[in-house]
């Protein structure tokens, strides 16, 4: 969702394409590059028609110096892009660590577009301990079309715990862009004249006893050794939340379980693993009893999430001794202050603090698997909103996932066993992002098609190429059945357990982007084209842009008439601005249909529900669930969110369709506009992820992400894993696909029409290629 903060496919690159920080930059003397930052800022080609040096381009094929046009000086940074391009924008970075002090930081630049279709901006990124903490690309600025040199402006708050700063600039979508004279500013002076940063030293900044590794090599696993590794697992999760010293910042507790580690695996026996552990606790130091004035108090009985922890008072398997330990820490448990983790402002999903990534750990090392696997785990079970929805045994979990993550034998390994224990989270935010290559099915090629599940079968839905409507062996609406002689379906069994999700309609789009990857070959392929079984070779092609998103609105303008009667406004390209115009343009028809089968280009909620609800009082649609830090584990019911009427208000009724393609920041724009007076909801079952999202960096420099709060419904009915389920279901079938039909539109076009319209007539207002009625009608 994303309340407070825009996101999408593209943030979600910029958030782990590029490299966050490995460790935390105060233990590692860096030479300072701010001095000279400004210099290194020109575009000086590596070579003659290459890329500038000391930039990462990505692709590097549609980055390029320019010495003929330029701004001023002798070359600019030129991006040239078309439907062909691989991706679906292009890039430059540098980075600099975060070493100066301030209160903004700016990024100046001046640009030059050419039939732009899409966005260019300029774009920064601050990262501290893995996390990204800001990030500004400009999308909502609109810097298209063709336009003369110009300058632009981003600005960032610099936030205190920023160690890196990422920035550059971007072209998305196509067209060819310019871009010269860049200059990094703090508080409006150059870089080189700001402040030295001086940042106080923590414990994991001064501890490098495991820095180049944990030395902990296992090649397999006894039952003894899993159950013992169980149990240390959940007592070091529980001491990182709970003990004072760990909670307090004194301990750098990832190195502490390394050195833990050796002798739970060496234990002959379980007794022997808890007295190890027993010890290794008492080392901390006793816990001082709280008076009645600092306990924190218990989790109050009506909580939506409470914690877990019976298995604490379980002698039988902790030993006495381990128990009445681990209880009188959660008896004495401090009041709210956790070095590990803190809330974001304004909204309070956790932000998961000084967790490092180890980039320079190299793989395999079994240690350090293993504290991915446990670090994961506990931020389920005492961070996670949705640990119960994801409907998983979660000591069950941590069971099986000891030996599949300690024995990985080399980082491919570990990226698979990794993506599909973040997979367990049922949870569409969830994915491990920065692995997305290993995840099956691989390969640097694809079948030139674009594919969608329709009733239950994966279909060509269109092509990679404009012409290929001719002159491809597939035709629109052939079923797939088989690759290479595999059944479809027995690969999809393979592919699933890696696909992190939070419904099979999401699961579905994911598996429709990628599934015909693999190697740049010819490939046999089975597809069922009208009722008949035809076998084609077809020559998989480099994948451009195969992970892009396809949305299922109309192309074409963000705003329309269908008809006289029938006003169209999709979301993937809206810009607030417009609203209170399209709103008047629409005001004299029968209904507003509102395409929500994208992700929102801006946050609208507010800007476009306000136009939507007539009471005089604010009309609610969600409310959350909020983590407690004195409570590990526990959630409570926070805020209500309410839209206020405007003053302008459309009376006609208003259609909103949702698919899969709806996800996070498009559900919660969805229940927002869902509560406008007789609104109706058309579609089918959306992505099931709704919450604003917490990063969560893991060792060797991987990142996954959880729904980090709980939005419901203010009767508290959920909507993770569930999605928002329409009140008219409407689907595409293999038919209508192949007539190149929107079955979904024409059923928001019923609603609106009512009976005694045509079926003809209706298709035809739904057909994309339809010329919409001309604006100077209203």
């Amino acid at each position: 969702m994303l309340a407070m903060k825009r996101c999408s496919f593209f943030v979600l690159f910029l958030a782990f394409s590029l490299p966050l920080s490995s460790q935390n930059p105060s233990s590692q003397p860096v030479s300072s590059p701010r001095l000279t930052v400004q210099d290194s800022l020109a575009f000086t080609p590596i070579a003659k028609g290459t890329t500038p040096n000391g930039w990462f381009a990505s692709p590097k094929a549609t980055v390029n110096v320019d010495d003929q046009v330029v701004h001023s000086g002798r070359w600019s940074v030129r991006f040239d892009r078309n439907s062909a391009s691989e991706g679906g924008f292009s890039v430059i970075t540098r980075s600099i660590p975060v070493d100066f002090a301030g209160e903004n930081v700016e990024l100046h630049g001046y640009f030059r577009a050419k039939d732009v279709a899409g966005y260019a901006g300029l774009w920064m990124r601050e990262d501290g301990e893995g996390q990204m903490l800001q990030l500004e690309n400009m999308a909502s600025q609109h810097v298209d079309g063709t336009r003369e040199w110009a300058e632009y402006t981003i600005k960032l708050p610099l936030d205190a715990k920023a160690h890196q700063l990422f920035f550059g600039v971007l072209l998305a979508g196509t067209g060819t862009l310019w871009a010269d004279d860049l200059r990094l500013m703090v508080d409006g002076k150059p870089i080189a004249e700001a402040k030295p940063m001086e940042r106080p030293l923590t414990v994991v900044d001064t501890d490098h006893e495991f820095d180049k590794g944990s030395r902990v090599a296992v090649s397999s696993l006894t039952p003894n050794q899993i159950d013992n590794l169980v149990t240390l697992g959940r007592v070091w999760g529980f001491l990182k939340y709970h003990h004072p010293a760990v909670t307090a910042g004194k301990r750098q507790w990832d190195y502490d379980l390394l050195r833990i580690l050796p002798a739970i695996l060496a234990a002959p026996d379980r007794t022997d693993a808890n007295e190890a552990i027993v010890q290794w606790i008492a080392g901390l130091g006793e816990v001082p009893a709280c008076d009645a004035s600092q306990c924190p108090p218990a989790p109050a009985a009506d909580l939506p999430l409470k914690p877990e922890l019976a298995w604490i008072h379980d002698s039988s398997t902790l030993g006495s001794a381990l128990s009445m330990r681990l209880q009188r820490i959660y008896q004495n448990r401090p009041g709210g202050n956790q070095f590990y983790i803190s809330l974001a402002p304004s909204v309070g999903n956790p932000v998961f603090e000084h967790e490092l990534t180890y980039g320079g750990v190299t793989f395999p090392d079994s240690g350090f698997q293993l504290l991915a696997l446990f670090r994961w785990w506990n931020i389920m079970q005492y961070w996670s909103p949705y640990r119960i929805d994801a409907s998983q045994n979660w000591p069950a979990v941590l069971n099986e996932f000891i030996p599949k993550l300690m024995l990985a034998k080399d980082r491919t390994a570990y990226q698979l066993a990794m993506l599909e224990l973040v997979a367990k989270a049922n949870d569409t935010h969830a994915n491990l992002w920065s692995s997305l290559e290993v995840r099956p099915p691989v390969g640097k090629c694809a079948l030139p098609v674009d594919v969608r599940f329709v009733e239950g079968q994966a279909v060509v839905s269109g092509f990679a190429a404009k012409d290929a409507a001719t002159t491809s062996a597939f035709r629109i609406g052939d079923a797939i059945q088989s690759i290479d002689a595999t059944p479809l379906s027995k690969l999809i069994e393979g592919w699933t357990p890696f696909y992190a999700d939070s419904n099979a309609a999401a699961r579905q789009r994911d598996m429709a982007r990628t599934l015909t990857n693999g190697e740049c070959k010819s490939v046999v392929v089975e597809v069922q084209r009208d009722s008949k079984a035809v076998e084609l070779r077809v020559d998989r092609q480099p994948a451009k842009g195969a992970n892009d998103p396809k949305w299922h609105d109309l192309p074409g303008d963000t705003f329309r008439l269908l008809s006289p009667d029938i006003a169209y406004l999709k979301l993937s390209t809206i810009k607030a601005s417009d609203i209170p115009k399209d709103i008047e343009l629409a005001a004299n028809t029968k209904g507003l249909i509102i395409d929500i089968r994208n992700y929102p280009s801006e946050f609208v909620p507010y800007a476009l529900g306000s136009h939507l609800v007539n009471e005089k009082a604010p009309t609610s649609f969600a409310t959350f669930t909020l983590p407690d830090l004195a409570n590990p584990g526990a959630f409570h019911f926070g805020n209500t969110a309410t839209i206020d009427s405007g003053t302008t208000h459309y009376s006609g009724k208003v259609v909103i369709l949702v698919d899969e393609t709806s996800l996070s920041q498009a559900e919660y724009t969805a229940m927002a506009l869902r509560s406008a007076p007789g609104a109706v909801v058309v579609g089918s079952t959306t992505a099931g992820a709704d919450g604003n999202v917490s990063q969560i960096p893991l060792p060797g420099g991987l990142s996954t992400m959880i729904s980090g709060i709980g939005v419901f419904y203010p009767n508290h009915r959920p909507t993770q894993r569930i999605g928002i389920v329409p009140d008219v279901e409407a689907k595409p079938t293999i038919a209508g696909i192949k007539a190149g039909r929107d079955e979904v539109l024409e059923t928001a076009i019923r609603q609106i029409l009512g009976p005694g319209t045509t079926e003809a007539a209706i298709e035809k207002l739904a057909k994309p290629d339809t010329a919409p009625q001309p604006l100077a009608t209203k």
